[in-house]
């Protein structure tokens, strides 16, 4: 936990947000689903028609990042152009046709003594969401907390200030011609990391913090918050080519996986190669990950490979086994047999997304049943690793822990339940 006092008046700015909040929740909890729809509507023609003022904010903070230092990868996530910010408003057209979740019955029973039970899905109350240099974040949140009868408070961070200002403000304007409180969307934009802080201590006035970015955000988060957490992982994304593999779907979706983009958290980051299909499949990837300008961090055999190949390689060490690289970078070790590729993969993995490329259904049974992961894939990119490609429209994050939400987090993972009994007059 912290040692280090937050400052009180941060505090105080940041519990009377969370009080507003809580009451436009009260209100969003009674909205049809009709009237959440309409609003979303209504957010997404408006940033679709600030869209110039959305890319001018956003040229502000992509000129700050580069004086900087800001990496590539960073500057990648941070940038809206027309087509991105055209693609934002489009994801809350479509969680606008996706079903409500709240109200929805998970189970229900009459008791012999004629009580009547149910089980029925409710909104969370207040969100908070505590992120990086992801600007589209600022809008997929504030659609899926709408949608799911939620208020959000966001804190993203520095390197986005003047893009999430920019749409939070369209936003809350829209929400405010609709006649909904404009305080059901949030933006902490004073009390720099004691605002966060802040926020993720809030207990009794916020219900739930997703935390969304690198490992130490994410460490940070769930080390000192007191408000209950879902945790959303980093990357360490493994695609293993197993001995029955074919060669040129294995080529293929390891290069999808690891050259898409880069910068992202189900982009793959260690390929593992049976020892059996190296000789085969290994000439034709190096040569795909050359043309990429992919770095290869290999054991013996796969710099021999990536040598042949003229690849770009390094010698693998220890620390490049759990590395998030989010660049052209790659791990890369031959594996004796399938076990040795699911042992590697259970000591290095984050829990995130794990993929097979096999043409034996037992292998293929065995790798999804023992690898421990949010997402396991057979011969399937780990680029659909994610609520748009899950349809599951806009997300929110993708949870790397076991309860409550695991995966790409979208509607039913906003909401909690609870039990409803009806009666006529039963006492115990």
């Amino acid at each position: 936990m912290t040692t280090t006092a937050i400052d009180p008046e941060v505090v105080e700015h940041v519990h009377a947000v969370a009080r507003r909040a809580r009451l436009a929740a009260r209100e969003l909890a009674l909205l049809t689903r009709s009237r959440k729809d309409g609003a979303l509507h209504a957010l997404a023609d408006a940033i679709d028609a600030a869209t110039a003022e959305v890319v001018a904010a956003n040229d502000e903070d992509q000129r700050r990042g580069r004086e900087r230092g800001l990496p590539a990868n960073l500057l990648d996530r941070l940038r809206l152009d027309e087509d991105r910010v055209h693609a934002v408003a489009e994801a809350l057209r479509q969680v606008a046709g996706l079903p409500d979740p709240v109200g929805e019955v998970v189970r229900g029973s009459t008791l012999a003594n004629g009580l009547q039970l149910r089980q029925v899905r409710v909104p969370m109350g207040v969100v908070g969401m505590i992120y990086e240099a992801r600007p589209n974040v600022t809008v997929d949140a504030a659609g899926l907390a709408l949608k799911s009868g939620n208020a959000v408070i966001l804190r993203g961070g520095s390197a986005a200030a003047s893009t999430n200002t920019t749409l939070v403000q369209v936003m809350r304007d829209a929400l405010a011609a609709q006649g909904l409180d404009p305080e059901a969307i949030n933006l902490l934009t004073e009390g720099g990391h004691d605002a966060g802080r802040a926020l993720m201590t809030a207990r009794g006035l916020v219900d739930l913090v997703i935390p969304r970015g690198g490992a130490s955000l994410i460490r940070t988060v769930v080390t000192e918050s007191t408000v209950p957490v879902i945790e959303t992982g980093v990357g360490n994304v493994h695609v293993y080519v197993d001995a029955a593999a074919d060669t040129e779907m294995a080529v293929r979706i390891l290069t999808n996986s690891k050259t898409h983009r880069t910068s992202v958290c189900n982009a793959a980051e260690s390929l593992l190669v049976h020892q059996d299909a190296a000789g085969r499949v290994l000439p034709a990837i190096m040569a795909e990950l050359a043309s990429a300008g992919v770095t290869v961090h290999g054991d013996r055999a796969m710099e021999e490979y990536a040598e042949s190949a003229g690849a770009a390689h390094v010698a693998i060490t220890e620390e490049d086994d759990d590395t998030e690289f989010l660049s052209l970078d790659l791990s890369a070790r031959v594996v004796p047999d399938l076990d040795a590729a699911i042992a590697h993969i259970q000591e290095h993995t984050s829990g995130h997304t794990e993929a097979i490329v096999t043409s034996d259904r037992a292998a293929a049974r065995r790798f999804t049943a023992e690898v421990d992961a949010a997402a396991v894939l057979v011969n399937a990119s780990t680029r659909f690793t994610d609520g748009g490609e899950f349809g599951f429209g806009a997300e929110i994050g993708i949870s790397t822990q076991k309860l409550h939400a695991r995966g790409p987090m979208a509607l039913p993972e906003l909401t909690t339940t609870k039990w409803i009994v009806e009666g006529d007059g039963q006492i115990r």
